[in-house]
């Protein structure tokens, strides 16, 4: 048996990298390829392999550790392979030297499993996909190189793309495309080898040097790396923090996941929880197999900011920890010029209040879409002077109201609430759709009752009313609560779309800019259409993607079309 070194395998240019996971300890046996360590740069993050088995002796580094190629990372005890024997014999030199020319056959430590060297220094090396932070079999968009091509570290080689985003798979070296593997369209997981790229080494000799002065040995069988005092071993530390609170990167160094457990996220959740200061064993992941997500830290952000107004000023930063961000400095806006001050009125700062926590505690996503409205404007107009008959004003909205409270319908997922735990959904039986009026004293929701039931006149006349009240200041409080579901319409004033704040707690809320005719192609020719733009804010806690894409889908089929509000 003997020790060995395990170094810092080529990691694509990068320098000073942090290690976010140690995955073995002392006493651990482990075989060829296990990961040793987890490092991350700021474009991804990568496993070192294991280059071969053993026993693990020492873990030279820990985890907040920055390291480069090369460095030391763990001593490892390997079988000797008759070690024994040679130095019993009495021709030892002669024994000793074919062994030395025979070390390169064996895995390359760096991270080239099937790297082949060939003249004048060169090598061909595999080109694997990274961590994908947890997605697997991802698709191909695009293919940014072929055969043949140069290409620099760092330049993007494909482009993929999950259920939630897209991501540029770079280059890991400067070189030659030798061959390429996958198209687009094709799919790909962690690890797999989508072609080759032949690069230039280092250089034959100085290679040969580092190899021999890693395997030279004292007389008692150690190898002189073991010698290296720790404070040498050990890689350079990022300079501490001054005296106070210390930095994101201090923080989340010093970081000791609780439980023993590690927290599962990717490089851009990382990136994003140093820049705001926030511990990632703190932030409660939604993810599949527990991985913390970008909206689970916002999410955390946002609660802890809430959370803040209510701890005592001396504790609020422990109260936070450390996400708190700086309030807004006070200006003198005097100096510029005259002004004039006046104190928020009673609606308007209840509603800023509303909004303010809405925004702070829902992790809020937009779902754009367009509805074709012109044979609905066409019906609208033949209809408007028999609505007006029936004492009626029959605008567009009371499409909107039934034709969403026809879609809480289909989809029910839209019409809950999530409860204060976090972690339970109420199902409504019953529509109550609120409708947005703008006045002058600010904002308020008026709330259609069982809309779903309601004929158009009715919830025209309905909402007529409601508006007047509104207006006058007459609305109770009964007409104002209860919903299940907001719509937010600014089609009579303009724009093409916006992002309305979800009017907590309920779970979404439809946004309606203004309609325009536009050219559609009917597979012909282009035809003129009203099309109607539709923002749909929702709770990405409550409501998947996927769901409100389809929401919006078949709210602008109905709309289309609302004869198929009878079906």
């Amino acid at each position: 048996m003997s020790s060995e070194i395990i170094k810092v395998p080529d990691i694509g240019g990068d320098t000073d990298v942090e290690i976010i996971e140690i995955a073995v300890s002392e006493g651990d046996v482990i075989e060829a390829e296990d990961t040793l360590i987890t490092l991350e740069s700021d474009k991804a993050s990568m496993d070192v392999p294991a280059p071969k088995g053993g026993k693990v002796l020492k873990v030279l580094v820990k985890e907040g550790d920055s390291v480069s190629e090369g460095d030391d990372i763990v001593e490892l005890e390997v079988e000797g392979g008759g070690d024994e024997k040679q130095e019993s014999s009495s021709d030892s030199q002669p024994e000793e030297a074919p062994a030395k020319q025979e070390k390169p056959k064996e895995p390359s430590q760096e991270q080239k499993p099937a790297a082949k060297k060939s003249a004048g220094g060169k090598q061909t090396v595999d080109i694997k996909v990274p961590d994908l932070g947890g997605s697997d079999s991802v698709e191909i968009i695009e293919v940014a190189v072929s055969e043949g091509d140069e290409v620099e570290a760092e330049d993007t080689l494909i482009t993929l793309e999950s259920d939630k985003a897209s991501m540029d798979v770079p280059s890991p070296h400067s070189g030659k495309i030798v061959s390429f593997t996958v198209k687009e369209g094709d799919t790909v997981s962690e690890g797999d080898v989508i072609g080759q790229m032949e690069i230039v080494g280092e250089g034959d000799d100085s290679e040969d040097a580092q190899e021999e002065a890693a395997l030279e040995q004292d007389p008692s069988g150690k190898a002189l790396s073991e010698k290296t005092p720790p404070e040498q071993a050990q890689p350079s530390k990022p300079a501490e923090s001054p005296a106070g609170t210390p930095s994101p990167e201090a923080q989340m160094a010093a970081y000791k996941p609780r439980d023993g457990k590690l927290v599962h996220a990717g490089p851009a959740v990382r990136m994003l929880a140093r820049e705001l200061g926030v511990d990632l064993g703190l932030v409660k992941p939604s993810g599949p197999k527990d991985r913390v997500l970008k909206e689970d830290v916002q999410s955390y952000v946002k609660q802890a900011i809430a959370n803040q107004g209510k701890a005592q000023p001396g504790a609020a930063a422990a109260g936070t920890g450390g996400a708190g961000i700086p309030p807004i400095p006070e200006v003198d806006f005097s100096q510029f010029g005259e002004v004039e001050e006046k104190p928020m009125g009673r609606l308007l700062k209840m509603g800023a209040t509303n909004l303010h926590r809405s925004w702070l505690n829902v992790p809020h996503v937009t779902q754009f879409d367009e509805a074709d409205i012109t044979e609905l404007e066409a019906f609208r107009k033949a209809m408007k002077a028999e609505a007006e008959a029936q004492g009626a004003k029959l605008t567009p909205l009371p499409f909107m109201v039934k034709a969403c409270a026809f879609a809480l319908r289909k989809f029910p997922q839209f019409n809950v609430s999530l409860k204060g735990d976090g972690e339970t959904l109420v199902w409504k039986n019953y529509v109550h759709i609120g409708i947005a009026v703008d006045t002058p004293d600010g904002l308020m929701v008026p709330v259609v009752r069982n809309a779903d039931n309601k004929s158009l006149i009715e919830i025209a006349k309905e909402m007529a009313e409601l508006g007047k009240k509104a207006q006058t200041k007459k609305l109770k409080r009964d007409e104002m609560t209860g919903g299940c579901f907001t719509i937010s319409s600014l089609g009579s004033i303009g724009g093409t779309a916006f992002t309305p704040i979800v009017n907590a707690p309920e779970v979404a809320i439809l946004g309606v800019s203004k309609a325009q005719m536009k050219p559609v192609w009917d597979g012909s020719a282009f035809q003129p259409r009203l099309m109607m733009p539709l923002s749909l804010s929702y709770d990405h806690r409550a409501i998947n993607g996927a769901d409100a894409a389809r929401f919006t889908a078949f709210l602008a089929d109905v709309l289309s079309d609302i004869r198929r509000l009878l079906l």
